[in-house]
């Protein structure tokens, strides 16, 4: 034992080498730091026994890319754990499964008797499970214990791609209150939409697309107010769409297209102010859409071909100018192009074929200098094409005007009109008629007067005195 004048001095002797020559101290105190760490790791290196043989089992039922026992008996061990496996220290000073990625490499790839391994909901810890192209032979369906250990844990379920997971999405799925992300989508899913999913009321994303539902949109999903992409997509769902889907407030994508919905937009989508991205072709939708469009600011893409609206294409989306797609072909449009689409400076994608569009082409269109995709064919325009040199070369292709017997292209223009289908005017080639029409001509009013009988089988009365 030194004297206190001497140990007094080696403490003082210690700081300053501390303070001359620090890495001497940094040294010592890493390789502390080094000790524990090997200590904590030595005492997390064993798993739970019985989560481990229940991980065992769900990995012998998925795949059979390795014998997972042996080749990995300790699967959380640091430097030593399987691909598609995320483990994490819990306050238990052990390491838990948090995440399993199966079916997509370097991930486990899922063996062809693989079917739904409901044991994986008895992972204590587990707060994500992605299941990608794993069930495609054997049917299986969504099947829950009777014991749900993640129900408080599990915040992310993805089940996509798989062509033999069939049957109805269990109501039970709302005991997960902890979801965030949910994704069952391009499997053969059947049935109606369980409104046990309005409990859910972390969702951030809910993607149902590409399966079968049938019914109606649940009225209660308008309670998934943390809401930001709702994906419905591709079933085949009926009736209207449920006014309660304006309390999403802070939804961005919304995409309801390919299904057999009906009736019109509701009003309370006004509230939608964050919606960028909005879809809702191929669906039976009808009435005037002005109601609510003009509030949406924010959006970006507005989709909504494949619909019987019959309506003039509503000018308000002049006002959105953050659009930058708007794809409304084949839904019975007529009147003329909205000059107030030409304040869309952002816009990239316009497509409105396949309508009954009458008058001139806007010449404000000319000045999108960020539209690459254009098409206006299959409509009743008339007149001179008003899209200088430079707007028909950046477009080149990407720009369709045929099948509208009254456009024609300035003899000026450099570039070859047939590329675009139509023709010179002044001349008379590929059945075009190249001098542009007068608006008091009576064949063009017989084809206004056309338009608005168009749902009533007169079409072809036009078609007749042409």
């Amino acid at each position: 034992m030194f004297p206190p004048p001497v140990l007094f001095f080696l403490l003082t002797l210690t700081l300053l080498l501390c303070l001359s020559l620090p890495f001497i101290c940094s040294s010592t105190h890493a390789s502390e730091n080094h000790h524990q760490a090997q200590h904590l790791q030595a005492m997390n290196m064993n798993m739970d026994p019985v989560e481990k043989e229940t991980l065992f089992r769900v990995m012998e039922n998925m795949s059979s890319d390795r014998k997972w026992r042996l080749s990995n008996p300790n699967p959380c061990k640091p430097g030593s754990s399987w691909p598609g496996l995320v483990c994490k220290l819990a306050p238990d000073n052990r390491l838990h499964v948090s995440r399993l990625d199966f079916g997509n490499p370097p991930n486990p790839v899922c063996k062809t008797t693989a079917t739904f391994p409901s044991q994986v909901f008895e992972l204590p810890f587990l707060q994500s499970i992605f299941f990608f192209n794993c069930f495609t032979h054997a049917k299986t369906t969504i099947s829950l214990p009777s014991i749900i250990r993640t129900a408080t844990s599990l915040q992310q379920l993805s089940l996509r791609s798989n062509p033999a997971l069939v049957g109805h999405i269990p109501s039970e799925i709302s005991l997960f209150r902890s979801l965030e992300i949910l994704t069952l989508s391009q499997n053969r899913l059947r049935g109606r939409i369980p409104p046990e999913i309005s409990r859910l009321t972390s969702l951030i994303h809910l993607d149902l697309s590409y399966n079968f539902l049938t019914g109606p949109i649940p009225k209660q999903l308008g309670s998934l107010r943390s809401l930001v992409g709702l994906d419905l997509s591709y079933n085949a769902l009926t009736g209207s769409i449920p006014e309660s889907v304006g309390q999403l407030g802070i939804l961005q994508k919304l995409d309801l297209s390919s299904n057999l919905l009906s009736g019109p937009i509701p009003n309370s989508w006004e509230n939608l102010n964050a919606l960028v991205f909005l879809a809702l072709s191929s669906n039976r939708f009808n009435g005037y859409l002005a109601g609510a469009l003009p509030k949406l600011q924010n959006l970006q893409y507005f989709i909504m071909d494949n619909n019987p609206l019959f309506m003039p294409l509503p000018s308000e989306l002049g006002k959105l100018v953050k659009l930058q797609e708007i794809r409304l072909a084949n839904s019975g449009y007529f009147g003329v192009v909205p000059a107030s689409f030409s304040q869309l400076l952002n816009l990239t994608t316009l497509s409105l074929e396949n309508n009954s569009l009458t008058g001139e082409i806007p010449t404000g269109l000319n000045s999108l200098s960020k539209i690459y995709h254009l098409n206006l064919s299959r409509n009743m325009l008339v007149g001179v094409v008003p899209f200088d040199s430079g707007f028909l070369k950046r477009l080149g292709r990407n720009l369709d005007l045929s099948g509208n017997t009254g456009l024609c292209l300035n003899g000026s223009e450099v570039l070859e009109s047939a590329k675009f289908g139509i023709g010179l005017c002044g001349n008379n080639r590929n059945g075009s008629v190249l001098q542009p029409m007068k608006r008091s001509e009576a064949p063009a009013l017989l084809c206004n007067l056309a338009n608005f009988m168009f749902s009533l089988g007169v079409w072809s009365m036009c078609q007749n005195y042409l």
